[in-house]
């Protein structure tokens, strides 16, 4: 079956095509949740959200564009709305931005621990970081997206970066004197 017959069985709340479906998407789509949520059990929950808000509003999707952009949209704002419910953003000055960038050698850290990483920052900063650094969204879609002002974006994006360094730079460190 076609993924555009696929879509228009989903529109006409077809459960055998909406299960299809599912096992077509949820991989990818849980690893956009994975990179949004605290932990894998909440990423695990933010999935099946995704899920039920996907057949809920797949009537609005007009075959225009990528299907797979549309669900990582859908995906990327449901698990998101958690978070503006939750209220996690501090409004900050604009003035105290530090514009700290994060070196990362490939050889000192593993991917592995450097998502982990990334996964154990503050929901605030980790959302931020995630949106900008790795879906390249801008600060303004991210304040769009976050309802927070510009300011508190890049301030939140510059000390994600701030504590991810440190964190580097203590696991590199810590690798250096065990190697002793």
């Amino acid at each position: 079956m076609s993924l555009e017959q696929l879509i228009e069985n989903c529109k006409s709340n077809d459960t055998k095509a909406q299960s299809e479906l599912y096992k077509l998407f949820s991989g990818k789509l849980f690893s956009v949740c994975l990179k949004y949520s605290r932990n894998y059990a909440e990423a695990e929950d933010n999935l099946q959200d995704v899920f039920l808000t996907i057949f809920k509003k797949i009537e609005q999707y007009k075959n225009k564009g990528s299907f797979e952009g549309w669900l990582k949209r859908i995906t990327i704002n449901t698990v998101l709305q958690q978070y503006r419910k939750e209220k996690v953003f501090d409004i900050v000055n604009e003035n105290t931005i530090d514009g700290a960038e994060v070196e990362v050698d490939e050889d000192a850290i593993s991917i592995d621990y450097l998502l982990q990483i990334i996964q154990e920052l503050p929901d605030r900063y980790r959302l931020v970081f995630n949106l900008y650094v790795l879906d390249g969204y801008s600060h303004k879609d991210i304040a769009n997206m976050l309802d927070i002002n510009i300011g508190t974006s890049k301030s939140n994006l510059a000390r994600a970066r701030q504590i991810l360094k440190r964190t580097i730079e203590d696991y590199k460190t810590t690798q250096s004197l065990q190697s002793l």
